[in-house]
């Protein structure tokens, strides 16, 4: 454990999903008012989670990768090596930040980071949060020109949890790891969404490397006015 500017960052390799949601969600149930915000920065085995609103439907193939069910927003993604997971444990009282704005922030801080990776084509999408990229993908599950999502591949997915005006879960980020898992599910639950990477976008960082730059945007993005 250190120190990251206001946030307390830990990292977490190889860390088993569930043990490591079990121990976010405590901490966030056992933190008072004045317990310091933290940042995890993660790495968990291959798994698959629901959000709560995810549809069972959209786990087209799990094979023998563990499906968990989560409380956080959103719908179905993958968690696998060579992926960043970035869990941003956020007292939103204490920051003044309302659950839009935080949102906001953390996709904010990933488009900064991107950019500055030269990935300018970096951008939201309305009612599907996360982080997209306009380039094709190694990966499709034969989405059609007329889907909202043709021509994207979405490289962040993002989904939290507020409990008691305290943030949990958080975005995950793709470096280098195999996105095949991804044509097993309806990633984020829309079919033939694509998946890419940063290796397969030609951008060749280590883990650590993009874990201290992705708490360094993160940081910053949480300075400034929503």
């Amino acid at each position: 454990m250190g120190q990251a500017g206001s946030l307390n960052t830990r990292i977490w390799r190889d860390a088993p999903y569930e043990a490591c949601f079990q121990e976010m969600r405590q901490f966030t149930v056992d933190r008072g008012p004045e317990t310091p915000d933290e940042l995890w920065l993660v790495e968990h085995p291959p798994v698959f989670t629901l959000g709560l609103a995810a549809d069972q439907r959209h786990v087209l193939q799990a094979g023998r990768t563990p499906v968990v069910q989560t409380d956080r927003g959103g719908e179905v993604t993958f968690h696998g090596p060579g992926q960043l997971v970035v869990y941003p444990l956020i007292n939103l009282r204490r920051r003044g930040l309302y659950v839009k704005e935080l949102v906001a922030q953390i996709e904010q801080s990933i488009i900064d980071l991107l950019g500055r990776y030269g990935l300018a084509s970096a951008h939201r999408v309305a009612g599907a949060p996360g982080i997209y990229l306009q380039e094709p993908s190694t990966v499709s599950n034969g989405q059609t020109q007329d889907s909202p999502m043709a021509g994207k591949s979405k490289i962040a997915a993002l989904g939290l949890k507020i409990k008691n005006g305290c943030s949990y879960h958080g975005y995950a980020i793709n470096i280098d790891m195999d996105l095949r898992p991804f044509s097993q599910i309806n990633p984020c639950g829309y079919p033939g969404l694509s998946t890419t990477d940063l290796a397969t976008m030609g951008i060749h960082k280590t883990w650590a490397e993009v874990a201290t730059d992705a708490a360094q945007s993160l940081e910053l993005a949480l300075t400034k006015t929503p």
